[in-house]
């Protein structure tokens, strides 16, 4: 503390305070937003997931990696592909029997990783992906899945 000057703290209590009333006034809106990705896939939300999936009206697949499965389990109807796999598109184009048209749903924990994926896949030509932005976890798009009580598969 002796090397710190009155104003270097000054300053730095300034900071932790503005960024304390940004987030309490909503701020964390504008965290997720800054870290989000804009996507151009459709939204859906978890519900309309749930039964599109239940229906076989969309290939649901679950992102997250193998150890956030094991915690919450996946949502009822969902395939579980780790977007981590070097060979994901690959292995999703065998899933969708090669198709790049399928309507592809994503869902992640919390929106971040699906919006970015949805992009990805874009680039690598497919044209019917959807989004589940709100997630397992909940985000600023709403309670998601499990908040929502729907099954989940363990």
């Amino acid at each position: 503390m002796a090397g710190l000057s009155r104003r270097a703290l000054l300053t730095g209590g300034a900071v932790v305070l503005a960024g304390g009333a940004i987030y309490a006034a909503g701020g964390r809106n504008l965290f997720y937003s800054a870290i989000t990705e804009a996507s151009a896939a459709t939204h859906i939300d978890p519900p309309t997931a749930h039964r599109q999936a239940a229906a076989g009206e969309i290939l649901l697949i679950d992102i997250r990696r193998p150890e956030e499965w094991e915690l919450t389990g996946s949502g009822e109807g969902a395939s579980r592909l780790d977007m981590r796999r070097k060979d994901f598109v690959d292995a999703l184009l065998q899933i969708t029997g090669g198709s790049t048209d399928m309507p592809v749903a994503l869902i992640c924990a919390r929106g971040v990783r699906s919006a970015r994926l949805s992009n990805q896949l874009a680039n690598a030509g497919f044209t019917n992906i959807i989004d589940v932005p709100e997630g397992m976890m909940g985000s600023r798009a709403g309670p998601g899945w499990l908040k929502r009580g729907l099954p989940v598969v363990r």
